[in-house]
């Protein structure tokens, strides 16, 4: 019998950074992610999200999260993807970091997203889950660059992107809240302004590859085997 990972490659992908583990959002996370955003994301008269998805009523919000997490693997394709992680400290689920791409294997772009529960906030975690994530898109994806955004009034999410070495690339005037418009930092990232952190492990990397069509499964050089 195929494992799930076999049947669905993404679930074998794991990154590593010392006690920092991103591994791709499984049914059995959900629940303790829905248990985070319940917990807590931002103070109740801030918004982060341009969908304001903590807004919703907290009866709604579970089966609200199961489906987001759920319509990822459903319009997974290799035209257009997200990689959706959870994360652990020491074991401990602190938050979500995504990739979101489309066309990649042309554009060789992709988008970075993330949120952490409130109680992990301001301790560096949101640093170290980025450049770990950016690290692999650019050493194990091969992307050429990403890109991020953030409203202006959220200055904890500009410098984690400034930490890692984004770059502004225009403000464009959001949508937020309902009947709210709110200018948003863009930002990108190449390898050449990229501050990385300290070194990552890949697992799963070759049979992602071919999943999404970007190689082989078995033609990746040997010395980027991971």
């Amino acid at each position: 019998m195929l494992s799930l990972a076999e049947i669905w490659p993404p679930y074998g992908l794991t990154i590593t950074e010392g006690d920092l583990v991103l591994s791709i959002v499984t049914d059995d996370d959900i629940p303790g992610l829905v248990d985070l955003a319940l917990s807590g994301i931002h103070a109740p008269d801030q918004m982060p999200f341009a969908t304001a998805w903590t807004l919703d009523d907290p009866g709604r919000l579970p089966a609200n999260n199961l489906r987001f997490y759920s319509s990822i693997r459903a319009n997974f394709t290799p035209e257009k993807f997200t990689l959706q992680f959870a994360v652990r400290v020491a074991g401990e689920l602190v938050g979500s970091q995504g990739i979101s791409t489309e066309d990649f294997a042309v554009t060789r772009t992709g988008e970075t997203g993330s949120w952490l529960a409130q109680r992990y906030q301001s301790q560096g975690i949101g640093t170290r889950m980025r450049r770990a994530v950016c690290a692999f898109a650019f050493d194990g994806l091969g992307a050429a660059e990403m890109t991020s955004g953030a409203f202006l009034d959220n200055p904890a999410s500009l410098a984690v992107s400034r930490k890692v070495g984004y770059r502004p690339n225009g403000v464009t005037r959001m949508k937020r809240r309902q009947g709210e418009v709110a200018p948003h930092q863009r930002l990108l990232l190449t390898p050449e302004t990229f501050v990385r952190g300290a070194p990552i492990t890949i697992e799963g990397l070759p049979p992602l590859l071919a999943f999404v069509g970007l190689r082989g499964a078995d033609d990746t050089p040997p010395e980027q085997r991971m």
